[in-house]
Formats: C-alpha cells, sequence, structure tokens
C-alpha cells in the first residue's frame, strides 16, 4: 500500500497557516496542471463543483483539463474567509475567456475540508459567472503564480 505524504500546513489550522493553505490551493489551479493539483486531494475526495459532482483524483484530473479547455487564460486569487479545525471557507474570483474572445469574471465561495495528512478530503464550490469586457478585467499577470505583489480580492474591490 501506498504511503500518503504530508502536505503541509497541518490541521488543525491557525490563522497563519490557514492563510498558506489558501495560497498554496491558489498557486496549483493558477499552474494549471491536472495532474499535480490532483495530489492535494484525498485519494477518494469528493466535490460538488456548480452542479457536477467528481469522486477522486481520476475524476478530477478530466474535470480540470475540461475545464481549462473552456476557460483560457486563466487567472485565479482565492482569499480565506473563515477557518476551523480542518476546515476552510474561502471566496475568489478567476478571469478567463472563451474560445470566442469573450471575458468573463467568475465569483465563487468553497468550503473545504482536510484529512489529517492535509490533504483535501471534501470541496464544495458554489460559483457564478459575470461577463466583462477586455477592458474590465483586473487580473494581468503572466500565466502561472499571481506576484507576491499583485493586490488580493480586498484589495481590488471584488
Amino acid at each position: 500500500m501506498a504511503t500518503i505524504e504530508p502536505r503541509p500546513p497541518l490541521p488543525p489550522f491557525t490563522r497563519e497557516t490557514a492563510i498558506e493553505k489558501v495560497r498554496l490551493a491558489e498557486d496549483g489551479w493558477n499552474s494549471r496542471n491536472p495532474e499535480k493539483i490532483a495530489l492535494a486531494y484525498t485519494p477518494d475526495s469528493y466535490w460538488r463543483n456548480r452542479a457536477e459532482f467528481v469522486t477522486g483524483r481520476e475524476q478530477i484530473v478530466p474535470f480540470l483539463d475540461r475545464k481549462w479547455k473552456k476557460e483560457l487564460d486563466y487567472r485565479l486569487i482565492k482569499e480565506l474567509w473563515a477557518f476551523e479545525g480542518n476546515r476552510i471557507a474561502v471566496r475568489y474570483a478567476y478571469e478567463w475567456h472563451d474560445d470566442s474572445g469573450n471575458w468573463f469574471r467568475t465569483f465563487g465561495n468553497e468550503n473545504w475540508e482536510f484529512d489529517e495528512n492535509g490533504l483535501m478530503q471534501r470541496r464544495y464550490a458554489c460559483l457564478n459567472d459575470m461577463p466583462i469586457q477586455a477592458s474590465e478585467r483586473k487580473f494581468h499577470w503572466p500565466l502561472g503564480r499571481r506576484p507576491d505583489d499583485h493586490p488580493g480580492l480586498s484589495a481590488l474591490g471584488l
């Protein structure tokens, strides 16, 4: 049986470790690497994302691959909302465009639950897409990790 590598920070979370966990998740999703991202979740992880239900790493990878074939030039910012024990709540926004060049800002909230190894075992996401003009974009860093000096959601008024 394969051993599970811990993914620090581990629960129970403090404010500082919850903020760190949120940023690590943001960085992972901004990588847009489904195989790497799936490793942050338990092998039997359960998601509700909009009206779609995803179970396990083997479903996470194709879900994310499909997502980023539709949501082009994806850039994400996550912000801690609340935490307790092994749970974290975040709010987030991301910007993307479709293959016709139409831009969107997606707003969402997620509730996360982690196992003792710091792997996410439950993810419940509620999100909505808002059409925007390209001139209304606020996320302008090169694809990949958001620079440390780029404002977060609150600083951007989002």
